[in-house]
């Protein structure tokens, strides 16, 4: 995951910086800071993208077309 996937992730979401901060685990700092550009922690870094996918966001990797992020696909019988 990349600053702006998770950037991405997070709008997608509807999630402001505090609460994905809650749900990570992590400070509101780290989020900042991983969103500008600063690296972090492999451990910090596997927090916050676990949450984002817990939370219903799927990683696209580089393709030759730019990393990006889409929300996942709702399993049949249940809600977004």
């Amino acid at each position: 995951m990349i600053p702006v996937q998770c950037r991405m992730a997070r709008v997608a979401l509807g999630l402001g910086v505090r609460e994905l901060a809650e749900a990570a685990d992590v400070s509101t700092q780290t989020i900042s800071r991983f969103e500008r550009g600063e690296e972090l922690k492999p451990a910090t870094l596997f927090a916050i993208r676990t949450a984002l996918e817990a939370a219903g966001v799927e990683f696209i990797p580089e393709n030759g077309a730019g990393a990006g992020v889409r929300l996942r696909k709702a399993v049949s019988g249940q809600e977004e």
